[in-house]
């Protein structure tokens, strides 16, 4: 059987188990009507109304965004009997489109893929230096965007789930040493004894059963990367995951829909995977006082005379039409909308005058988490298998390195036929940061960053990956980043980090500095590193400070 952390046991376990119920029925109603506006207050149920939050409404507390830091903070208002308003700028993705499914696939993608562009923007562009990997689409609100910014393109999700939706799920706990330098006004000892357990329970993160691995061709891949990484003297160890490995199984076996092992992932899993809409959102939902309005992009935010805050919000269809602008007041404002989304409003607030009290730090201590992808090629002998399974499920743990730590999921690349190569995400320790910031003439957010800042994730995953090929007389393979000869795909992040920095641009618990009230409770609040994929770091986090904020702000 799958590993999995023991969950809340109990009554707790009972009430948490009725409110997911809740929520699942919820999305349900939403998906049969095509409704936008989601609630499971009285009962699951979507309103008739167009708009039934209109222009001019008020709510006790928005939460913008639904990643996980969002999430994490609905559900705990929520539960704390707060009515609660979350905004999210994508749509909810559990309708079946025409071909039956709700997501497209990662071999043949169509408009579902991606978010508002003509063409899809895959990280590995390129195969023999062919162009045979994007595709011309339709421009739609799809699920997976990247956001170019000149000299670094950033990967997000769009749509109720956020970042969960389009990751490799690979639930991470960062080491501890390295949490304690990066956050060190965090006390480590409640993180690890008591949020990230909390976290990985909710998020019901379970590990590869070890006798299966060992023996299905579907992590062939992986146990050639583990003996390359042994050779080399490094360590490979199973890393937790929120997709079923236990559906997995019954894939392999044929008894359920495939969907881990039909190339899904990337642009989301229509089966198997335990996406926020699955978990947090689905208990937010459930406590009947948070309802999820989709398709809303917050574009301003403002403070009142009387301390409450407004947000301009345009409604638009999957098509990218605006069908609305509409404003929406609060007493609470928390900004979940991740790294990029949350700086952003807040970068514009104070550089537009809305906020003006906002400090400089706002906008500061960004960064990929040293993110570097690399393929190596592997002898004739060595074939990584022409079925993969699209899930990572392991990774190679160097971070105990003394000049250059690594922390490399290894990645799957299922194109359906063998190609000889290991492929892999690494995390890398690089203290370069960059700075978000606004750009009066077009009213958009520009990120400071330049190509040479990635030198040093560069050279530490060229380390890694120069003993590997070393030890095993491998080379890299230098045709999947683009028409010219590449080794590493360094000029893309899918772990976007900071920009509101905890105890910086915030207090110690994500207050931002100079706004009573105005909270900022995601991936923006890590200052551009954590050693690790992040996801499972920011829940906890948002675990530990929406628990202070609740017990100590909110007025109930």
């Amino acid at each position: 059987m799958s590993r999995r952390p023991d969950h809340v046991t109990g009554a707790a376990s009972a009430r948490l188990s009725r409110r997911r119920l809740l929520g699942w029925a919820a999305f349900g109603a939403a998906s049969l009507t095509g409704a936008t506006t989601i609630t499971a207050a009285a009962g699951p149920r979507v309103s008739a109304a167009a708009d039934p939050v209109g222009s001019g409404a008020f709510v006790p507390a928005v939460v913008v965004g639904t990643g996980y830091g969002a999430a994490v903070t609905a559900l705990r208002l929520g539960e704390a009997g707060v009515g609660t308003l979350m905004l999210e700028m994508g749509q909810l993705w559990n309708r079946p489109g025409p071909d039956g499914k709700v997501f497209c696939g990662m071999p043949d993608p169509d408009r579902r893929s991606t978010w508002f562009k003509n063409r899809t923007e895959a990280p590995i562009a390129s195969f023999l230096w062919l162009d045979v990997v994007n595709r011309t689409i339709e421009p739609y609100a799809g699920v997976l965007d990247r956001v170019n910014f000149g000299q670094m393109g950033v990967y997000v999700g769009r749509g109720v789930g956020g970042g969960s939706l389009v990751n490799g799920g690979i639930a991470a706990t960062p080491r501890r040493s390295y949490f304690e330098e990066v956050l060190p006004q965090v006390d480590a000892g409640e993180m690890y004894g008591r949020h990230f357990p909390r976290a990985l329970a909710m998020l019901r993160a379970n590990e590869v059963a070890a006798d299966w691995f060992e023996q299905t061709e579907w992590y062939r891949f992986a146990r050639v990367a583990r003996e390359a990484a042994a050779k080399a003297g490094m360590r490979t160890r199973f890393v937790p995951n929120v997709y079923d490995f236990a559906y997995m199984r019954r894939e392999a076996a044929g008894e359920v829909a495939k969907s881990a092992l039909a190339a899904e992932v990337m642009y989301g899993n229509n089966h198997g995977k335990q996406s926020l809409d699955k978990t947090y959102l689905a208990a937010a939902l459930g406590t009947g006082k948070v309802t999820v309005e989709t398709l809303h992009r917050v574009t301003a935010v403002r403070r009142e005379e009387d301390g409450t805050y407004v947000l301009s919000v345009d409604r638009i269809d999957a098509e990218g039409r605006r069908l609305a602008r509409k404003e929406i007041g609060c007493r609470y404002l928390f900004l979940g909308a991740g790294s990029l989304g949350s700086t952003e409003l807040l970068v514009r607030a104070r550089d537009t005058g809305t906020l003006p009290d906002l400090g400089a730090e706002v906008g500061a201590g960004w960064g990929p988490n040293g993110n570097v992808m690399a393929g190596r090629a592997n002898p004739l002998l060595h074939p990584t298998g022409a079925r993969q399974s699209a899930i990572a499920a392991t990774c190679v743990d160097d971070w105990d390195h003394p000049a250059a730590p690594v922390f490399a999921d290894v990645a799957p690349l299922p194109a359906g036929f063998e190609t000889g190569i290991s492929m892999y995400l690494a995390v890398t320790r690089n203290p370069e940061r960059g700075t978000l910031v606004h750009d009066g003439a077009t009213d958009r957010v520009r990120l400071r960053w330049e190509r040479e800042q990635n030198a040093p994730a560069v050279a530490a995953a060229k380390s890694f990956f120069d003993r590997m090929n070393k030890a095993n007389g491998t080379d890299y393979r230098y045709d999947l980043f683009g028409p010219r000869a590449k080794a590493f795909g360094d000029d893309f992040c899918y772990h976007p980090l900071g920009g509101c920095v905890l105890g910086r641009a915030t207090d110690a618990y994500g207050r931002v500095a100079g706004y009573r009230h105005l909270y900022v409770n995601d991936g923006a609040l890590i200052p551009g590193s954590i050693g690790v994929n992040p996801f499972v770091t920011i829940t906890a986090l948002a675990e530990r400070n929406v628990e202070r904020l609740v017990a100590e702000d909110i007025a109930r």
